[in-house]
């Protein structure tokens, strides 16, 4: 599976994904050619599943992030709810969840009036019953990054 090598790679690309594959193949003590492979291999296995840019949201003016709760009334609207979060923007995220109600989105919108539409709209799907919605203050800690 992963080696000490395959590690040490994917904790620096965590760290900075736009470390360069030479930056990354002295690190390791790999040739070029063969921190390629491994690459591929890690991508080629979903291990990486992609490189991203995070952006600062207050330079697009989107001030206010949001968990929405969703109470649904039963799962056979599952597939119906999936199929709106895709094609929904502001939607950031989308889990699946139990306990209190069955999904939790993080929303992000430029203002108050934006996020009566968005809740307006998720509220109009088919199966949900009623949205909850908290409001992010501030943000302690926010990462992709896992332990490994």
């Amino acid at each position: 599976m992963l080696d000490s090598l395959d590690i040490t790679i994917l904790k620096k690309l965590q760290e900075n994904g736009r470390t360069k594959r030479n930056e990354l193949a002295e690190l390791v003590g790999l040739s070029l050619p063969s921190l390629s492979d491994r690459l591929n291999k890690l991508e080629e296995n979903d291990i990486i599943e992609g490189y991203y840019t995070k952006l600062n949201r207050h330079k697009f003016n989107l001030d206010i992030m949001a968990f929405i709760l969703v109470i649904m009334d039963s799962s056979k609207n599952y597939e119906k709810l999936t199929e709106h979060v895709k094609k929904t923007p502001e939607i950031l995220e989308c889990h699946a969840i139990l306990g209190e109600g069955s999904h939790i989105m993080k929303a992000l919108v430029k203002d108050t009036k934006s996020l009566e539409h968005l809740l307006s709209k998720i509220q109009s799907w088919p199966g949900v019953n009623r949205t909850v919605t908290n409001f992010v203050l501030s943000t302690i800690k926010e990462t992709t990054n896992i332990n490994i």
